[in-house]
């Protein structure tokens, strides 16, 4: 079946699901043993449909990945015959060098001398431009955070933003009357860079292997280990040693509504949280948590009798809680006292900020005995709510 197809059958599940869950409640709105049975293998298809278009939506996606031209056409105007000439880590040489590095136990001089304008503090060597764009291209794919959030690139140093703290008022004035002050304040943000690194081990028999493709392993590898952190940072990290993560007490997002049970949500206390957040924010604002927390709100309906979740139609669109598209992430909590089960706000107001140039250095002797290579990859990245107003989350009542 094509994923429209799964779309459409996905969506009639789930119709005939709501009309079983309202032709089957008692008197007191609660099902039988046995109803609730069968509405959960009707709720289980619905999820297994939406795991299927998942995975052809990523097989369609490699499959475009790898159809697509290796070369980039000329799509600029010409200039006498001459381009841009290309220096430092955006060079073909630095790029044929720099992976001969990688390959190679012991390198040519000449590969050593061209690589001296990438080498890190470290002994390590950054990784070309071109190579640099697929790595975070990768991180992207794995990384929903990234997505929603605003990207800045920095290159040393902490990076000062301005934000507004207090914003001027306009006032009526009599006739000839004097204009009163009403100016705006400035505070500053301050996002830094912290380091975050993984060791990759190939073995030699692989890395002797013109076939291998390393280069692709290393990407993948990257982006499924430093994209993992870096969003677990991004959601619950305390700003210690990593990125001040959204649901931290301090310089996180705002609290807008708290529920009512420490294991239950209501459909109230979504409109509550919805309506917390002011209108700009709202304009652009995002759902994000736990697949486990959308078995519990599937249920949910507005005051009109309409179920609040709405499951896509359409190719590469979300699914929709009151109109809003919504995104999961394993670093949400799941549903338990005390937890902030739910963020909903416009995520570009988190800026994370990436310092210009990840790094890789080869281990040659730590695995030798094992016929293995380490390879030591590293970045330095920050993350930071700018605005904690324009997030806000759904608190679970306390125990107890």
């Amino acid at each position: 079946m094509t994923i429209l197809e799964l779309r459409e059958k996905r969506a009639k599940a789930w119709e005939a699901t709501k009309a079983f869950l309202d032709s089957h409640r008692n008197d007191k709105g609660m099902l039988s043993a046995e109803d609730d049975a069968t509405y959960s293998r009707m709720e289980q298809e619905i999820t297994d449909l939406g795991k299927e278009i998942a995975r052809l939506e990523r097989q369609e996606a490699l499959d475009a990945e790898l159809n697509r031209p290796v070369n980039k056409p000329l799509t600029g105007k010409p200039m006498n015959g001459k381009e841009t000439a290309k220096t430092g880590r955006a060079t073909d040489e630095y790029l044929q060098n720099f992976w001969n590095m990688m390959r190679s136990k012991t390198p040519m001089p000449t590969v050593m001398n061209a690589l001296q304008i990438g080498t890190d503090s470290e002994g390590g060597y950054l990784v070309p431009d071109e190579y640099e764009r697929t790595l975070v291209e990768a991180l992207e794919e794995e990384n929903i955070f990234r997505q929603l959030a605003k990207i800045i690139q920095t290159s040393s140093g902490d990076r000062k933003i301005p934000v507004v703290a207090t914003k001027g008022t306009a006032s009526w004035i009599d006739e000839e009357g004097a204009y009163l002050e009403s100016d705006d304040s400035f505070g500053q943000v301050s996002i830094g860079a912290y380091k975050l690194g993984t060791m990759i081990k190939v073995s030699e028999e692989l890395l002797n292997d013109s076939v291998f493709d390393l280069e692709s392993y290393i990407s993948r590898e990257f982006a499924r280990r430093i994209g993992a952190k870096e969003e677990e940072a991004f959601f619950t990290g305390d700003g210690s040693g990593k990125p001040l993560g959204i649901l931290a007490a301090t310089g996180g997002a705002e609290t807008g509504a708290t529920a009512a049970s420490a294991t239950a949500i209501t459909a109230d206390e979504l409109i509550d949280l919805f309506y917390s957040l002011k209108a700009p924010y709202r304009r652009n604002a995002v759902w994000v948590l736990n697949d486990s927390t959308i078995k519990a709100i599937r249920k949910l309906k507005d005051n009109q009798g309409q179920y609040l979740w709405q499951p896509s139609l359409t190719a590469g669109a979300p699914d929709l809680l009151l109109g809003k598209p919504v995104r999961t992430s394993a670093y949400m909590p799941a549903i338990a006292a005390d937890a902030k089960t739910i963020a909903f706000g416009d995520f570009s107001y988190y800026w994370i900020a990436d310092r210009q140039g990840r790094s890789f250095k080869r281990l040659n002797e730590l695995y030798a005995a094992t016929g293995q290579v380490g390879f030591l990859v590293s970045q330095r990245v920050d993350g930071k709510l700018i605005l904690p107003e324009a997030i806000k989350v759904l608190a679970q009542k306390s125990a107890g």
